[in-house]
């Protein structure tokens, strides 16, 4: 106040002494005093002045300038003389905001300044998303005194945004030669990805041209899960090659798949495993009355148990079952008890070279135990059965692939003559017939015993990685949008489908071999090797998804498709199949396998001890 009078009077003391200082001194104590208390301007930190802080200064100086204004009117009306002219008023309000508003920034800035170039240890890095999360992310970092990361600019696909500035950092496309100018010039060393629904072809570009300029690369994780709580480094991830190989989101009728299963029981069978249980957790968000988990794996079926009550939906009872699909008395006693009314059934073995070296039990709990499940849901009345499949039963080479077709097989055929039946004599149990459809589909990304965590594990051993053959492809899906396709189909099959998931392009196992040693900052072939150890028996290069006689027929669901497939009479199936099922009781091999190869013709076992068999079986005809 005292500069305010000062500039007013071009610096004249004596005009000042006409004043009443000391009444003047009170006033302005008081009122700054009480202006502070107000507006709470000491609460602020001075290094993270923000906008906030600026409104409550000039709050604070509208307020004083009030009161001087109500003072000097006060004075004048009651013939004490002027104590605050309105030009003083004014030159008071613009010198106390000015100095307050200076200060702040100016610590602001030298503090950014010290953090920023006052540690030279730090890694530059650049944030790619130059939007809300971007900012967030860059300004957590920055605030982040102890961090030893220093934002040096934003990436972004718009090319809109590229070559603009956002608080004073350039913004770069994402194009190999920004990478490039960025190391050269600025020397980039980790780029963090703050999107969450980034698209995996530009995912996939952005890694590889990071791999090829010696850029490491972590994701964000959401901002929303952390800002609460504070930034800390356990908010950075490595891009892991599920992330390269995930899918774009897919949407699914979610309306028609929750009165599908809402107020229903529903039996999961193998809901221990990498599909049940995920079909488990998406069953459970849509309210089933009851939800059966059939599984005869003890301990992940009570983790599965535990999960599902740490996410605390009441309204659903659980039901944790343990019993073998194969043993029809125990599953009888579940079907008597709960009384499913819809069942999804994903318990199989899986395992190609297993299932080669042990038929007969593939066939038991393959063939079997689809058998068992499908002749009880169509006993007790159950609305909809949904198999699990697998693309490696089109054109079979193992016995695995084959023993699912052979299920298939069942369930198709065994639709069509319930159906038939039902037509002809109407309820034979006193309900409409089992719609039973079939869901078919390649590998899942991080399945128990897949590609990918198998690599992982030779990885942390320091190598080598195995690969059975330099051109062996194979189709990936992530888990939960196999599931979601699973449900969708479910929803929309009206009975006797087999429906097939488009599986989007093949991948080279090789090149997925190699993206992970470069992933894990490892050389291929130098740090690393990949050996080549060939095909297993019963092994393809490649799968199908489709038999070369059968044609599809779309959906409303452009990734979900229906196989036109050759229909086969019940009466001959059925009989064949308690032929195989009997031999396959007895635990014969190789006659277990020769009427498999009866059943489906077109199953050529490759890489394989049963070439013989197809050998005689050319030589007969």
């Amino acid at each position: 106040m005292n500069l305010a009078y000062l500039l007013r009077l071009n610096f004249n003391l004596e005009d000042f002494s006409h004043y009443p200082i000391k009444d003047i001194m009170v006033v302005v104590l008081c009122t700054n005093l009480l202006s502070s208390l107000i507006f709470r301007t000491y609460t602020g930190i001075v290094r993270y002045t923000s906008m906030s802080d600026v409104s409550r200064i000039s709050g604070m100086g509208v307020f004083g300038s009030l009161i001087y204004f109500s003072v000097n009117y006060a004075a004048v009306r009651y013939s004490t003389g002027i104590m605050f002219p309105l030009s003083i008023i004014l030159i008071n309000f613009f010198i106390s905001i000015s100095l307050l508003l200076s200060y702040r920034l100016f610590a602001k800035w030298a503090f950014n300044y010290y953090a920023h170039y006052g540690t030279i240890h730090k890694t530059k890095a650049v944030i790619y998303n130059a939007g809300y999360s971007g900012l967030m992310v860059r300004k957590a970092i920055s605030e982040d005194s102890s961090g030893s990361i220093r934002i040096c600019g934003f990436l972004d696909d718009k090319l809109t945004r590229a070559g603009k500035r956002l608080e004073g950092l350039p913004i770069y496309a994402t194009s190999r030669a920004s990478l490039e100018k960025l190391v050269s010039q600025e020397k980039i060393r980790l780029l963090l990805i703050s999107e969450e629904a980034m698209d995996p072809q530009l995912l996939n570009n952005l890694v590889d041209n990071c791999l090829a300029l010696d850029i490491k690369i972590q994701k964000v994780l959401p901002v929303n899960r952390w800002i609460a709580s504070g930034w800390n480094s356990n908010q950075l991830q490595d891009i892991k090659i599920e992330d390269l190989l995930d899918r774009s989101v897919i949407k699914i009728n979610n309306e028609q798949v929750r009165k599908e299963a809402q107020r229903k029981s529903i039996l999961v069978t193998g809901a221990a495993g990498s599909i049940g249980s995920e079909l488990v957790r998406q069953l459970v968000k849509l309210e089933p009355a009851v939800l059966i988990l059939c599984d005869k794996a003890e301990s992940p079926l009570h983790e599965l148990e535990l999960e599902l009550q740490d996410m605390m939906y009441n309204k659903v009872t659980i039901i944790p079952f343990i019993a073998n699909v194969c043993d029809k008395n125990r599953m009888q006693q579940l079907f008597e008890v709960y009384e499913p009314t819809m069942v999804y059934h994903a318990a199989a073995y899986k395992h190609v070279p297993m299932m080669e070296k042990n038929p007969s039990v593939a066939v038991i709990n393959n063939v079997l135990g689809t058998k068992i499940l499908a002749e009880l849901s169509a006993d007790f009345g159950v609305e909809k059965f949904v198999t699990v499949s697998t693309d490696k039963a089109v054109n079979p080479t193992n016995v695995m692939g084959a023993s699912k077709r052979i299920a298939e097989i069942f369930t198709q055929s065994f639709n069509h003559h319930m159906h038939k039946q039902y037509k002809k004599t109407g309820p034979v149990y006193g309900h409409r017939p089992t719609r039973f459809i079939t869901t078919r589909f390649g590998n899942v990304l991080g399945s128990n015993g897949s590609v990918i965590p198998r690599f992982k594990q030779q990885l942390e051993k320091g190598g080598p990685l195995t690969v059975t053959h330099p051109e062996i492809t194979r189709y990936f899906m992530t888990i939960p949008e196999a599931c979601q396709l699973v449900l969708e189909a479910g929803a929309m099959g009206q009975g006797g489908e087999i429906f097939v998931f488009d599986m989007g392009q093949p991948v080279k196992i090789a090149h997925l071999a190699r993206k992970m040693i470069q992933m894990s900052g490892h050389e291929p072939g130098k740090d690393i090797q990949i050996v080549y150890t060939g095909l297993r028996p019963g092994e393809k290069l490649y799968e199908e998804l489709l038999n070369n006689s059968e044609n599809t027929v779309s959906t409303y669901h452009e990734k979900i498709m229906i196989a036109k497939v050759r229909e086969y009479d019940f009466a001959e199936v059925n009989a064949r199949i308690e032929q195989l099922i009997e031999s396959a009781n007895k635990h014969y091999i190789t006659p277990t396998v020769a009427l498999m190869k009866q059943l489906v013709p077109e199953f050529i076992s490759k890489n394989s001890t049963y070439e013989q068999l197809d050998k005689d079986k050319i030589k007969l005809s």
